[in-house]
């Protein structure tokens, strides 16, 4: 028996990093998990990693999975996945929004409308328009949860002085996106309680080193005094936690992944469910 055995789990961004690992852990739960991300085939992106792979990894298990191509950043395409996975698997139990976009090394003056735009329409509204889509369903059969994506950029900067990753990194416009996704989280808790319906957002500890992380040219920084990693496998068991609570109890939340699990008392476990997770390595070196 697994925890999220009979549900109907839509993860998006599922095609590599975290998206993956939360996808092969509710798999590996039991869950019927729907992949979505625009990269569907091996080698058609410029990043490792696939929606293909995401499911055969998941299949290897033992475990359900379909993969259905959504670009989060196009309404018509969101519209089109949900109604896809309706029709094909007849409810969404769990809907994880984790794709995201992000606009980093470019200085706040030098933003354009268009990334700006963008960054928005990835990380805030197109979470709110999943949800707005599969949360009647979710209501009326008195049960659902709905867990977004967050980051510790949405912190407020500490200073002055101010860290050379808050001087220099770009962050600002990601962060205040993810600022805006928290809000959102305690909004909607807040406006669905009582209806058995959830809405938590969680965000790594510390960095999880994947596929993206790597791509942003965040090395750079992992020689400094403060930085510190976290096992993907962390925000698996996390998401996991968060997915499986009373919904009518454990709701409107924002908490920092292992913080949390120390705080329930949950240990880390492999991406199988079969054992701790013990000593752990960057995903992406």
């Amino acid at each position: 028996m697994g925890a999220l055995d009979g549900k109907i789990a839509v993860v998006t961004g599922a095609s590599r990093g975290v998206g993956e690992y939360i996808s092969v852990r509710f798999g590996a739960e039991g869950a019927t998990v729907v992949c979505t991300a625009r990269t569907v085939e091996p080698g058609s992106s410029s990043e490792p990693g696939s929606l293909r792979e995401t499911v055969a990894r998941i299949e290897q298990l033992g475990g359900k999975a379909a993969a259905v191509r959504c670009d989060v950043a196009d309404p018509a395409s969101r519209a089109a996945m949900v109604a896809e996975v309706l029709e094909r698997f007849g409810r969404i139990d769990i809907l994880v929004n984790n794709a995201a976009a992000d606009s980093y090394g470019i200085p706040f003056d030098q933003q354009t409308d268009a990334q700006w735009n963008y960054v928005f329409e990835m990380n805030v509204r197109a979470p709110f328009d999943l949800i707005r889509r599969v949360v009647s369903g979710m209501r009326a059969r008195g049960q659902g949860w709905v867990l977004n994506i967050s980051s510790r950029t949405s912190d407020l900067p500490a200073g002055p002085p101010y860290s050379q990753y808050d001087r220099g990194s770009g962050v600002l416009v990601y962060g205040t996106s993810k600022a805006a996704l928290n809000r959102l989280t305690a909004g909607l808790a807040a406006e669905l309680d009582g209806t058995g319906v959830a809405v938590n957002a969680m965000m790594p500890t510390s960095v999880v080193w994947t596929p993206g992380v790597a791509r942003l040219g965040m090395a750079q920084y992992r020689n400094s005094p403060l930085w510190s990693e976290e096992p993907a496998e962390a925000m698996a068991e996390c998401a996991l936690a968060l997915c499986t609570g009373d919904p009518n109890v454990m709701t409107g939340l924002v908490v920092r992944s292992t913080e949390y699990l120390e705080l329930i008392g949950r240990t880390i476990r492999t991406l199988d469910g079969r054992s701790e997770l013990g000593e752990w390595k960057p995903v992406v070196e």
